[in-house]
């Protein structure tokens, strides 16, 4: 087989940056409440300071100082499974990897303080997006021709993709009379992300395979958004609320390695979330609560790297994406009120898919529980099973099309890499709440 050239290896990194560092797909796992009714009604509920990540506007139906710290053990399961090209040989399989992701402990902390009757302020720790996957134990050379040749890997696409943002909150609300309430804040948004793909590539002047990094990215990055909202009471039992959060195009520095150029920058924009959501009190005992939500990942349209040069890696197809959820509370005694939900998730993937970043459709199945330890203490409980959907995709990858040109024996559609993922995930969730 012919060596490898410079011109290959630029590409394929290009194709890997771009599709890793896509990552980010939305968190919802912001407060142990809101997991707990599958984040119904969460923008205007605000039966504890966690609300501050949803709506600044609920503030204002706060008479009495909160605050709110919990975790969230998010225990993911990626699978990829049968990872395979097809040839004139037959289909040529690489593999599977059954556990693909990484499990996480996501903290959140909120504080909310009334300042009079009108005016109220909060500050909140907690995060909006993140992700990781490793596929790397797929990038072995495939054996042909039995054994007497190989092909690589599409190295390219599989390896070790993680992003992980913190989103630091300042807002403030201000109620204009008994029914109509307004709030703003800042988003101080720390994100960091690591992404290497490497395997063993024909490179070697006798065309020999040799281990190549082909990325190899830490970068990290402060970035600045904001968030506006609103609240209309009916009347005690029965209000509405919405927020849009801006979110920004955010640039990490740090190390970003491919192609044999050193980039300092990369540049990926962010989505901006909208929502909007109702609590109904039906009962002395029961309400009922829900929110519709849109991401605009849409607007999530390429990413680019930056100095030396600005280079437009690659442009996406992927779609804005809805949730809807459905939840009910239960006030058991003066100890125990219950709660539970429903949502369903919209996956992002339009015509581009990942296998590196599996996506699909998502059904929440939520419960829990708050019970409290005195009149001004508090802990909730959340579970939610998230399930997805098995999705059969394709990625290109300009390794393997490398290949096809070199070893037309092989076919023309070799670069075509077909693998079917399943993301499902539980979490577990606690917070601790103080009235002062």
């Amino acid at each position: 087989m012919k060596t490898f050239n410079k011109t290959l290896l630029a590409a394929a990194v290009t194709l890997a940056s771009t599709q890793s560092m896509a990552a980010g797909f939305q968190l919802n796992s912001q407060s142990a409440t809101g997991i707990g009714r599958a984040f119904a009604g969460d923008a205007v509920i605000a039966d504890n300071a966690s609300v501050l990540s949803r709506n600044p506007a609920a503030m204002a139906l706060f008479d009495n100082k909160q605050l709110s710290m919990g975790l969230t053990y998010a225990d993911v399961e990626v699978e990829v499974k049968d990872v395979y090209v097809n040839s004139n040989l037959g289909e040529l399989h690489y593999g599977s990897v059954d556990d693909a992701a990484e499990s996480k402990i996501i903290p959140n902390f909120y504080y909310v303080s009334p300042v009079n009757d009108k005016f109220a302020y909060g500050v909140a720790m907690f995060s909006n997006f993140g992700t990781g996957t490793d596929t790397g134990s797929l990038s072995n050379p495939k054996p042909i021709l039995g054994g007497t040749s190989q092909i690589p890997a599409p190295v390219d696409l599989l390896g070790k993709t993680e992003v992980t943002t913190i989103n630091f909150n300042l807002s403030a609300s201000y109620r204009f009379n008994d029914h109509f309430s307004i709030g703003a804040g800042i988003d101080v948004i720390y994100g960091e992300g690591v992404l290497t793909r490497s395997g063993e590539l024909p490179v070697a002047p006798d065309g020999s395979y040799l281990p190549v990094d082909l990325v190899d990215v830490e970068a990290d990055g402060v970035a600045f958004g904001g968030i506006v909202g609103a609240v209309y009471e009916f009347n005690a039992d029965h209000r509405l609320g919405l927020s849009y959060r801006f979110s920004p195009e955010f640039t990490a520095d740090g190390r970003v390695n491919y192609g044999g150029t050193e980039f300092k920058e990369i540049n990926i924009p962010m989505p901006d979330i909208f929502q909007v959501a109702g609590f109904h009190q039906l009962t002395e005992k029961f309400a009922l609560h829900y929110t519709a939500q849109l991401t605009t990942w849409g607007d999530f349209h390429q990413i680019t790297v930056s100095d030396p040069a600005d280079v437009e890696l690659k442009k996406y197809a992927w779609d804005d994406s809805w949730l809807f959820s459905v939840g009910g509370t239960y006030t058991l005694n003066a100890n125990w009120t219950l709660r539970a939900g429903y949502m369903f998730d919209q996956g992002v993937v339009g015509e581009v898919s990942s296998i590196s970043i599996p996506d699909s459709d998502r059904q929440w199945y939520t419960v829990g529980a708050t019970y409290n330890l005195s009149k001004n203490s508090s802990i909730d409980f959340g579970l939610a099973f998230v399930r997805g959907e098995e999705t059969q995709l394709t990625e290109y990858s300009a390794v393997l099309d490398q290949v096809s040109q070199q070893m037309p024996i092989l076919g023309a559609d070799l670069g075509t890499v077909h693998a079917t993922t399943l993301s499902n995930a539980t979490y577990y969730s606690m917070q601790y709440n103080y009235k002062f």
